[in-house]
């Protein structure tokens, strides 16, 4: 059945699959728990009991989100066994140790205060169960910060030397935890999954002002919402921007697969908005460009030459049509980001944010935007770094374990049909959560269940009509 397909395509395809359904989880979990603690802060803060009801609406799909972020993440380890072995061997001296901090600080402290985050509000004080939201958010940006380390480092690789048998081995830890592209890698992410977050939690709350314009859960949730869009797209641009030019510094080729530069252009290169790359010509079709634009972006001036792609070897071009309409694709969803940030401070400055229904459906249609935005940024950094997993050291076609093409594609497909299955169920759940209004004396997670695997269940886990059933 697959026997015609490469084997590395598929085991790269299969990554990329598994990968981007992963991060959906966890670009969404990273805000939620931010947000999660800004709400349980008012309460506390305020005692108005709508943020406390809002902490509870939003913390039963934070709990089915951070479980299907952590069981969609697992198979990409049994794909570096698998599939990548070679790079595992190669880069495991570097990478292996990012992950096992990942695991042994941030896991360790999210596992250790979820089960308080989630059920522990009634049994803890206000303060301790604070402390573990806090904690919790806390963790989630810490796993970022580990996992964005050992991604930048595949990227822009410094601080290692490479040991007679081929393998990258740590000189400088400062050096590969903080490598060039870290820093702003890691702020675009954060920022992009508080982007994610806002523009759901905001679609949420247009939709039920939509139904019922009174319900102050709902307001109370569009108005925070809007205000973390209005503050984070500016900001998001001028990150996005600063990456940009840090990527033209470290990974030019990628940068000229973005922009759609096949040809070098000495005096001033243009932008090009829209067009179809011929890769195998080796020129821009049918493009819509705005003149010396591109270098007046990339480089503050408007004469400024800038390379093309014909200057470079082209078995190191990555895929260029995908990293081209990748990147527009993040771009132009950004643009309508900081639209519906303009429009919702308009709003606000009328006193309307709540009156206006065609704002409320522009950030309904909105909602899921923040999903495709982070997919196509990854897609432009992952499939932009090629033909390499380390980028100018270890190209892909020697990172691969000795594969079998149908045996890849059938565990692609396995992972294909078992993932929209059981994730697209809990996709369908967390939707579902969502459609129902928020209200007065929301509850959180359920805590009628027995709370010990094992042993003696404590008398007060019993429920009452468990209890009720043995008396009558």
């Amino acid at each position: 059945m697959f026997e015609a397909f490469d084997a590395v395509f598929l085991a790269r395809l299969q990554f990329a699959f598994t990968v981007s359904f992963h991060f959906i989880f966890p670009s969404f979990s990273i805000g939620l728990a931010s947000y999660l603690a800004v709400l349980e802060a008012l309460w506390l803060w305020t005692g108005r009991a709508v943020y406390l009801d809002l902490f509870k609406y939003w913390l039963k799909i934070f709990a089915l989100t951070f479980g299907m972020g952590v069981v969609s993440g697992i198979v990409m380890s049994y794909q570096f066994g698998t599939n990548w072995s070679v790079f595992s061997d190669k880069a495991g001296p570097v990478v292996g140790p990012l992950m096992a901090y990942e695991v042994l600080t941030a896991f360790f402290l999210e596992a250790g205060f979820l089960g308080v985050m989630l059920f522990g509000m009634n049994r803890v004080g206000k303060s301790l169960h604070f402390v573990a939201t806090l904690a919790v958010a806390v963790g989630t940006f810490i796993s970022a910060f580990w996992i964005l380390s050992a991604n930048s480092w595949m990227q822009t690789p410094t601080g290692h030397v490479i040991s007679p048998s081929g393998q990258f081995v740590p000189e400088d830890w400062f050096a590969i935890i903080f490598n060039p592209s870290f820093p702003y890698r890691l702020v675009h992410t954060v920022f992009a999954a508080y982007l994610t977050t806002a523009l759901v939690v905001g679609g949420v709350g247009a939709w039920h002002l939509l139904r019922e314009r009174a319900n102050e859960g709902a307001r109370v949730m569009f108005s925070m919402a809007m205000g973390m869009i209005t503050v984070v797209a500016p900001l998001q641009i001028f990150v996005g921007d600063q990456h940009g030019l840090n990527t033209l510094e470290h990974q030019p080729v990628k940068v000229m697969a973005m922009e759609g530069h096949f040809k070098n252009h000495d005096h001033g290169a243009p932008l090009v908005l829209f067009g179809w790359p011929d890769e195998a010509a080796g020129e821009m079709k049918y493009s819509i460009e705005i003149p010396k634009a591109s270098s007046l972006i990339l480089k503050h001036a408007w004469d400024a030459p800038l390379k093309g792609l014909e200057s470079v070897d082209r078995k190191d071009w990555p895929p260029v049509p995908v990293v081209f309409w990748a990147f527009r694709v993040m771009v132009g969803l950004g643009m309508l980001m900081l639209a519906l940030a303009v429009y919702s401070l308009v709003a606000r400055t009328r006193k309307r944010l709540y009156d206006w229904p065609w704002l409320h459906r522009f950030a309904v249609a909105m909602g899921p935007a923040g999903f495709v935005a982070v997919i196509a940024g990854w897609v432009t950094t992952e499939v932009g770094r090629q033909p390499y997993t380390v980028y100018g050291l270890l190209r892909t076609a020697d990172s691969a374990s000795p594969l079998a093409a149908p045996a890849v594609g059938m565990s692609l497909l396995a992972f294909i049909v078992v993932y929209f299955i059981v994730f697209g169920s809990g996709v369908y759940y967390i939707l579902k959560l969502m459609s129902h209004s928020p209200h007065s004396g929301e509850e959180g997670p359920a805590r009628d269940v027995p709370v010990r695997a094992g042993g003696i269940t404590p008398a007060p886990a019993v429920s009452g009509s468990i209890a009720g059933g043995k008396e009558a």
